[in-house]
């Protein structure tokens, strides 16, 4: 285990400096080093997230481990031409000027992560943070312990803590942390805590990288095919139970559509994690993380029933497994918590709407969402919906995929989060662009320079210019 977060904190502000020296090659053995070192542990990894989450070992391999072998593949691939300098436009103030964008680590960073993807979601912003050339303080959540305790083991043996260090523990350790003056902290979690590690930035000037949430919705034209959107709609909500930042929180379909696409989702549902029957399969269906979370979904359930909304399939809750079946509940009250609150569970709300600007009405009347699923064969329709709504990504036609590509950006809007990570982005979010001008040829600016009584030529020249 580290010594204290305030002494490595000192020993990688003293380190930084040597590390924002390092060249691609160095960053690209010490990218190696760590999937090397995740390849060992990887055993270990599997059988802890199902400790934690009763994730199936296929599912936590491809959601994942398998995710990051990616991010860092795709890192070592193009981390020389991330780090070059990059070349830019020249204006008529530097006109014979040599204009160049410089890549510079931030220096000390804070990665702050949550249970629900433990492995995936503190790894991901690590290798960015690496191939940025930072030093880096690591905090996994103690919701997912078994994992953590892992991830700590995994940091240690293969790097020193000067350079990245893992502090396991509660809500205290993150506190004592957030005191500490970093150069960036990066955090994933709820828009709540993202609030109160934003404040705690603030008082450092410390940049922000915040992977938020919200009530990311999907909205289905007439134009879909219910079987197929259904079933993509399935896995993209049942997948680690629920428990996923871009989860599909709830559906927007046009009236007569909503019982034929109900109808499809549970054969869907059943035939992906229930092994074709009504009750989950546990050794494919993920655990409520906690008792805390269990209840509260259980609560989600009776609030919405009580205020109309019709509970046609599902939700039947488990205490002793901490599990909840899939369930789908037709036109719930705009009012109810369901329809208030970022699920992060297996319940799907499905909203009926009489046409689309209604249903663009209903999305915007929220606050920006990570994700925005559109299903439709109507390229105009999709058009439309692009144009007419804000959100962090958007899937046409699939659920979750936008994340799996790392040559796109992913990040939230408002609410649902600032900046973007992944691939050149995540790169981009542990880097300051650092402008630099060569100066050369005749000396322009004594143009500006005083005394100004016989430079009015000068400004009538400028605004033609500019």
């Amino acid at each position: 285990m580290p010594n204290n977060s305030a002494f490595v904190f000192t020993a990688q502000q003293g380190h930084k400096f040597l590390l924002s020296t390092s060249t691609a090659r160095e960053r690209i053995a010490k990218l190696r080093r760590l999937r090397s070192t995740i390849e060992s542990y990887e055993q270990r990894l599997y059988e802890a997230l199902k400790k934690d989450l009763r994730k199936n070992e296929f599912e936590a391999a491809v959601s994942e481990v398998i995710f990051i072998y990616g991010e860092i593949n795709h890192a070592i691939r193009h981390l020389t031409g991330w780090m070059k300098p990059r070349r830019a436009g020249k204006a008529i103030t530097n006109i014979f000027a040599k204009n160049r964008i410089y890549y510079q680590p931030k220096g000390v960073c804070l990665i702050i992560s949550p249970w629900n993807y433990p492995f995936q979601l503190l790894m991901s912003p690590l290798v960015s943070a690496i191939a940025a050339g930072n030093c880096v303080i690591l905090k996994p959540s103690e919701l997912s312990p078994a994992t953590s305790t892992v991830m700590a083991s995994l940091i240690e043996d293969c790097f020193d803590q000067q350079e990245v260090c893992c502090f396991e523990g509660g809500a205290e350790v993150a506190s004592e942390l957030l005191q500490l003056p970093f150069d960036h902290i990066f955090f994933t979690g709820s828009t709540a805590i993202g609030k109160i590690v934003m404040e705690a930035a603030a008082k450092s000037l410390a940049s922000v990288t915040l992977e938020l949430g919200g009530k990311s919705p999907v909205v289905i034209h007439t134009s879909a095919d219910l079987k197929k959107t259904a079933e993509k709609i399935a896995w993209g909500k049942l997948i680690n139970a629920g428990q996923t930042c871009i989860a599909p929180d709830y559906v927007l379909i046009p009236e007569h559509m909503m019982e034929i696409f109900a109808g499809h989702y549970i054969s869907a549902a059943e035939a992906l994690f229930c092994s074709g029957s009504a009750a989950p399969d546990l050794d494919v269906y993920a655990k409520i993380i906690n008792e805390r979370h269990f209840k509260r979904l259980c609560e989600l359930i009776t609030d919405a029933t009580a205020k109309g909304a019709e509970l046609v399939y599902g939700g039947l809750a488990q205490a002793e497994t901490l599990t909840i079946s899939p369930a789908i509940l037709l036109n719930p009250s705009l009012d109810s918590a369901l329809m208030q609150e970022e699920i992060f569970g297996p319940l799907l709300p499905v909203v009926p709407y009489k046409n689309l600007t209604e249903a663009v009405a209903l999305i915007n009347a929220k606050s920006k969402p990570l994700a925005l699923y559109i299903f439709s064969k109507d390229a105009a329709v999709t058009k439309q919906i692009i144009r007419d709504t804000s959100s962090g990504g958007i899937c046409v036609n699939d659920v979750l995929v936008h994340i799996s590509n790392p040559k796109l950006p992913f990040g939230g809007v408002g609410t649902s989060g600032m900046g973007s990570c992944h691939g050149h982005y995540g790169f981009k979010a542990f880097s300051h662009e650092r402008s630099v001008v060569f100066q050369s040829g005749p000396n322009l600016t004594r143009l500006i320079y005083p005394p100004y009584r016989t430079k009015q030529w000068v400004l009538k020249l400028l605004k033609k210019l500019f």
